[in-house]
């Protein structure tokens, strides 16, 4: 025993060394791995979402990222709009500025590679190689992309291309060779790849397809993951389901055996047999359910010995009897299926093992049958409005004109010249200012100054025309206070603006993937981003601006993108143009999304009396949807129109699929001048009820002035968007404040939604585009004509009824006096509607009732009294009137 204690007292001497070993054995902790692991995942997500959001806030966050210690990390933060902050912004500034231009995305899938393996174990892709493959692209892409730089002036400001280190690289490169750096550049990745994926011969040019599809195979195996081990499991794992398939054929086999013995043996007790037979696959039926998949296949390939193949004589007569058959179908079944594939084992089995399916399998068929048929039904069962023209394209973002990208070239020394003299112009005020900041846009800078506590804003709002004197700059425009900031803005005109064409804003990600209802992509803010608006959410829009400064290009702008968004389907355009030059473009539009009178010779309007019959027109469509909405107990066009595309609606009783409407007036001035009264009063109307059922209207004036945009009309439109004019009476007009006459011309706006002003810079699309743009769409397949607006019959029309010759009546005359007498309402619309009539007969019918007796005069806007009370006096006057006439 005390050997043995003292052999059991050696190891505790030795134990120093032990703990020596255990100070690194945090490496092999798994905990550490998980840990080490999830931080390069992480990383690997942080740094590729902090360049993919460097490419387009880079150059904002670039002044912010090198003034970081100057103005302090919590200030900078504030102003950056990376997406990771300031920390992915100083990340992806030196990863992309610094460093290695666009080719450090490759950076972030090595780190994912790393990371992948050290939390579940596995190779994702050999790290070394891959590690190998990436630093020498990084390098050599970059390298790349500096020759380009150097080589091309008009790229010459995409540094973020290739980095610094790329371009130093190719900068003394370039300085040693000369335009044989191409050459070198060329030499090394072909050497690099020959080495690095095995090639050992170059492509002929005979048998060269060949050689190429092999070099293509090697370099899809390169990065495979799952290698022969897996294929040593595949294959261990199949050799233990071959063994276990023949246990279990085995066992089939003795239990055939013995259920065929026991029933030539009992074959005159049927109910001794049945629960013989029932209770041995009662207790085998256990044993297999471990290896579900291996039962389910194994009867289709099962081989059989002969001696079931004796039985089939048998086979017919135990159908007969009723308890044994459904237990015992199944074993002829694997007869006969072990010839036949999966796919169709199914057909030969039902002429020859049985006449006709069993209930059960009858039962399931009807299911499965069923169940096939309500598929079908769902799948075509709503309404697809689209498929009026099925081939419709959407024009394509080629049609637009691709200008040369121009960065907004506001220098540091011209901010920092504006902000001195802002500051200082403020102090000889005695105005102290706390903070100042500037955002640059494409128009103007807007520099945000925070004042120290007691000063006025009103002080610093009447420095407006000073701060513009010492700035030596037209258009200076004081905000006091920036809503929601709690600052101060001064916006200051930019030295050299930036054309902000209609391609780079409509080919964004958030104008093309917008769900709003009516879409419009207006420009660029003096924070660079894209403004995408919603039609239908202003409801209606009310633009100003004098002669030349936009007001006809954002309206182009505006159609262009509802023309990118909305299938001829689900929108309709009233373009009314007393100019008759503006929007002519847009008549190769009639077919596909142009509305316009029955008796209308041009879809575009450009006569007065044609616009005021189109203004009744709509308010008659107004009306008339108006009552579709009641009839479906809707509140508006987009619940009317889920309703409809779902069939909750039947198109039998007057009810149809609602595209939306959209009226544009360019020049009101002009019609209120022609027509004052007869104009206003339809569009007030109209802006007043028709946003429920989807008419839209956008009227546009050069001459804002109180006689034009009347109380009424401005009332009703709470949407503004003025263009420069030329006094602050016409912007105070317009806008209910001033500013508009501050704005410095060619697209440069003010956008009013409610208590909100925007600044805008409008898209800038050209005639050609525009002109490219219908005749794309003009091309194409369109309706048979363009969308019919109700007929409108002018006061003095409706109202006459002298030349009305009973005599003459109309087929229809009896069903509309019934229906005028059953509703008691002597309406033109209602005869319209119940009986799908158009205007001018519905307005015959009811002169021809006035005549007849069954309904009073005309009474203006009210409907007709209805004169018969009841339908038994109605019955007797139709009688007379037969009997006279």
């Amino acid at each position: 025993m005390a050997k043995n204690t003292f052999k059991n007292k050696k190891p505790e001497k030795a134990k120093p060394k032990k703990s020596f070993k255990l100070s690194f054995s945090f490496i092999e902790d798994r905990k550490f791995q998980i840990a080490l692991g999830l931080l390069f995942t992480l990383s690997s997500v942080f740094l590729f979402i902090s360049i993919l959001s460097y490419f387009s806030t880079g150059r904002e966050d670039q002044s912010v990222v090198d003034a970081v210690l100057a103005t302090g990390i919590k200030e900078s933060g504030m102003e950056v709009t990376n997406w990771f902050g300031i920390v992915g912004a100083t990340a992806a500034h030196f990863f992309v500025f610094k460093w290695f231009g666009l080719a450090s995305l490759l950076v972030a899938p090595l780190l994912f590679v790393i990371g992948y393996q050290l939390l579940y174990q596995r190779q994702l892709l050999p790290i070394m190689r891959f590690t190998v493959f990436v630093i020498f692209y990084v390098l050599w892409i970059s390298m790349v992309m500096g020759y380009f730089l150097i080589n091309s002036s008009e790229f010459s400001s995409w540094g973020f291309l290739s980095g610094g280190i790329g371009y130093e690289m190719s900068l003394i490169l370039e300085s040693l060779m000369g335009w044989g750096a191409g050459l070198i550049l060329l030499f090394l990745v072909f050497v690099f790849n020959m080495y690095f994926f095995n090639i050992t011969q170059i492509p002929a040019l005979v048998g060269w397809t060949d050689q190429i599809n092999t070099f293509f195979d090697r370099m899809g195996n390169l990065f495979q993951s799952k290698s022969e081990n897996e294929e040593e499991e595949k294959s261990d794992l199949s050799s233990v389901l071959e063994q276990v398939k023949k246990e279990v054929e085995q066992e089939d086999e003795q239990k055939d055996r013995i259920i065929a013995s026991n029933m030539n043996e009992e074959e005159d007790d049927d109910e001794e047999e049945e629960e013989w037979a029932i209770e041995p696959l009662k207790q085998e039926k256990p044993k297999p359910i471990k290896e579900g998949p291996i039962f389910s296949v194994e009867p289709q390939k099962r081989e059989t010995p002969p001696a079931p193949e004796a039985k089939k004589p048998e086979a017919p007569a135990r159908p007969q009897r009723p308890i044994t058959a459904p237990v015992n179908e199944p074993e002829p079944e694997p007869e006969e299926e072990e010839v036949v594939d999966n796919t169709i084992a199914f057909e030969p089995i039902v002429p020859t093992s049985k006449p006709k399916p069993t209930p059960m399998e009858d039962l399931a068929m009807e299911v499965e049958e069923t169940k096939f048929e309500e598929k079908v039904v769902e799948v075509s069962e709503n309404y697809d409005p689209t498929l009026d023209l099925p081939r419709y394209q959407f024009p394509s973002i080629d049609l637009l004109i691709e200008y040369p990208e121009k960065a907004v070239n506001v220098s540091k020394e011209e901010l920092e010249a504006n902000k001195d003299k802002i500051v200082e112009t403020l102090i000889n005020f005695k105005i102290g200012i706390s903070s100042i900041k500037a955002t640059i846009g494409p128009t103007v800078t807007l520099y945000e100054i925070i004042p120290e506590a007691g000063v006025k804003i009103s002080k610093i709002k009447n420095l407006e025309d000073d701060i513009a004197l010492s700035l030596a700059a037209l258009g200076i425009r004081i905000i006091a206070p920036i809503p929601g900031r709690g600052t101060i803005g001064i916006e200051v005109p930019n030295k050299d603006r930036e054309m902000v064409d209609a391609r780079s804003v409509i080919s964004t990600e958030k104008f093309m993937k917008s769900d709003k209802d009516l879409p419009v992509v207006l420009g660029k803010t003096i924070s660079n981003e894209v403004f995408v608006t919603d039609l239908s959410k202003m409801p209606h829009l009310l633009m100003a601006g004098a002669t030349g400064q936009g007001k006809s290009v954002g309206l182009n702008i505006i159609l262009t993108s509802l023309l990118y968004k909305k299938h001829p389907s689900q929108l309709k355009f009233v373009l009314v143009d007393p100019k008759k030059v503006e929007l002519t473009l847009f008549n190769h539009l009639e077919k596909h999304y142009l509305a316009k009178l029955p008796d209308g010779e041009e879809a575009i309007i450009t006569d007065t009396s044609q616009v005021i019959h189109t203004l009744n027109s709509l308010c008659i469509e107004m009306d008339n949807r108006y009552d579709l909405l009641k009839d479906a107990a809707c509140r508006n066009i987009k619940e009317y129109n889920k309703k409809f595309v779902n069939r909750r609606l039947n198109p039998q009783k007057g009810h149809s699929f609602m595209p939306y409407i959209v009226l544009v007036i360019d020049e009101l001035a002009d019609l209120m001048m022609t027509a004052g009264k007869e104009v206003e009063t339809p569009i007030a109307r109209l802006a007043q009820l028709a946003r429920a059922i989807g008419i839209h209207l956008i009227v546009a004036t050069q001459r804002p002035s109180v006689n034009v945009i009347t109380g009424i009309i401005k009332a009703n439109f709470p949407a503004r968007l003025s263009f420069r004019v030329t006094s602050k009476v016409d912007s105070r007009t317009i806008l209910d404040t001033g500013g508009a006459e501050q704005l410095i011309g060619m697209g440069d706006m003010l956008l009013s939604l409610g208590s909100e002003m925007t600044r805008l810079q409008c898209a800038f699309v050209d005639t050609p585009e525009v002109d490219r743009i219908c005749e794309f769409i003009g091309d194409q397949r369109g309706y048979d004509s363009a969308y019919q607006l109700p007929e409108f019959v002018g006061e003095d029309e409706s109202s006459s009824t002298p030349g009305v010759d009973l005599s003459e009546r109309d087929v229809l005359f009896p069903d509309a006096a019934r229906l005028i007498v059953t509703h008691q309402q002597g309406s033109t619309s209602l005869i319209q509607r119940k009986m799908k009539l158009g205007y001018n007969r519905a307005g015959r019918l009811i002169d021809q009732l006035e005549v007849a007796g069954i309904v009073g005069p005309f009474e203006g806007s009210k409907a007709r009294e209805v004169l018969i009370k009841d339908e038994y006096s109605l019955e007797q006057l139709l009688t007379e009137l037969e009997n006279k006439y």
